[in-house]
C-alpha cells in the first residue's frame, strides 16, 4: 500500500507576517516576490497595533517594526511573544517634511516651518515619536515649530486621514517614504544632510511560530539584494 508523502511546507500552508504601516507596501511587495522564489505563501498585515495584535497572538510568524524603538516597545509589552536572538536590522528610511502638491505654502527650509500661518500635523507615536523634535533641535527651533502643530495623531493611519480630509494642514514632518504611498496629496521637501535623520526597520521571529524554517527563510529574502531593491522602490535607503 502506497503512502502519500506531505511536503514540510504544503502550499496550502501560510506564513503570517505583522507590523506597521509604515513598512507594510515593502514588505507586501516583498512577500510576492518571496512567494514567486519559494512557493511558499505569505501573508503580511499591516496598520496600527490594535487592529491585528489579536490575530498575531494566535498565528504570527514574523513582525516586524517601523522603528526600533517600536519593535523593543512590542516585545516589553508582550513578554514571550518575541523570540529576541533572531531579531535584524533591516534598512534605514530618512525623514523629510511633506507639503501639499504644488508647495502652495512655498515651504523650503525647517524654519519655514516656523512662519505665522503655517499648520503643522504631527503624528505622536507608530515610529514618529519625537521624530520632529531631535530634527528642529538641531536649529533651535522646537518652541516654532510646536506653536505651529495644530494637530497630533497616534498612528499614521489617524495622521493620513487628517491629512485626507482637513486641507488646513500644511506640513508634516515624517518619512519621506510616505510620499510613496501618498503621491497624488504630497510632495516632498527634503532636509540638508546636517539635519537628516533616519529609523531603522528591524523584524524577527516568534517565539511560537509554527514555520520558524520559513520565517528564517523569508527574513533572509528581505536582507538579500531583492529585497533592498524593493525597499529603496518605496523610498528606504
Amino acid at each position: 500500500m502506497l503512502i502519500n508523502m506531505i511536503p514540510a511546507f504544503a502550499q496550502t500552508d501560510t506564513l503570517y507576517v505583522y507590523g506597521p504601516g509604515g513598512p507594510l507596501s515593502a514588505m507586501q511587495e516583498c512577500a510576492k516576490a518571496f512567494t514567486a522564489k519559494t512557493c511558499i505563501p505569505v501573508k503580511v498585515t499591516g496598520g496600527p497595533e490594535p487592529k491585528w495584535l489579536t490575530q498575531a497572538q494566535q498565528n504570527a510568524d514574523v513582525i516586524y517594526g517601523g522603528a526600533e524603538y517600536m519593535l523593543t516597545q512590542f516585545i516589553q509589552s508582550h513578554p514571550g511573544m518575541i523570540d529576541a536572538t533572531t531579531r535584524v536590522e533591516l534598512y534605514r528610511r530618512a525623514a523629510a517634511i511633506l507639503v501639499r502638491p504644488g508647495n502652495p505654502k512655498h515651504i523650503g527650509t525647517l524654519k519655514d516651518l516656523t512662519k505665522p500661518g503655517i499648520h503643522i500635523l504631527d503624528v505622536n507615536g507608530a515610529g514618529q515619536l519625537g521624530l520632529w523634535e531631535d530634527i528642529a533641535g538641531k536649529e533651535n527651533l522646537i518652541g516654532g515649530i510646536q506653536k505651529n502643530i495644530v494637530g497630533s495623531f497616534a498612528n499614521t493611519a489617524l495622521g493620513i486621514e487628517a491629512w485626507k480630509t482637513d486641507s488646513s494642514y500644511d506640513a508634516w514632518i515624517t518619512y519621506a517614504s510616505w510620499h510613496q504611498n501618498l503621491k497624488d496629496i504630497t510632495q516632498v521637501v527634503g532636509l540638508p544632510s546636517a539635519l537628516r535623520l533616519y529609523r531603522g526597520t528591524p523584524v524577527a521571529l516568534t517565539l511560537n511560530s509554527k514555520h520558524s524554517q520559513q520565517g528564517k527563510q523569508y527574513i533572509q529574502f528581505l536582507q538579500s539584494v531583492q529585497g533592498h531593491s524593493i525597499f529603496k522602490k518605496w523610498g528606504w535607503e
